[in-house]
């Protein structure tokens, strides 16, 4: 009996501790209702539906160093010559 007590109280006490620290898609879910107040019934749900499924925006285009940036222009820049490479390389450079 003394052990199915300890037992209950540490599955308890773990998972308080568990339920005090959100998840990714806990707070995903929390802020798509946030920015979806006001909208009712089927704007609404297509919200939510498009919030929720949403990548995070660094995960989907991770931010590249400078150098990793001139490797890969450099790549797709192959084939390329004179002005033609040199405005390429401008506008590929300059993106964010």
């Amino acid at each position: 009996m003394k052990k199915l007590f300890i037992a209950s109280l540490m599955f308890a006490l773990g998972g308080a501790a568990f339920a005090a620290e959100p998840t990714a898609q806990q707070n995903k879910m929390k802020t798509c209702n946030a920015d979806a107040s006001g909208k009712k019934g089927d704007e609404r749900k297509a919200f939510m539906k498009q919030c929720l499924s949403a990548k995070p925006a660094e995960a989907a285009a991770p931010k590249l160093t400078q150098q990793e940036k001139m490797k890969k222009c450099n790549a797709d820049a192959t084939g390329k010559k004179g002005d033609e490479r040199k405005a390429f390389m401008k506008e590929c450079l300059s993106n964010k």
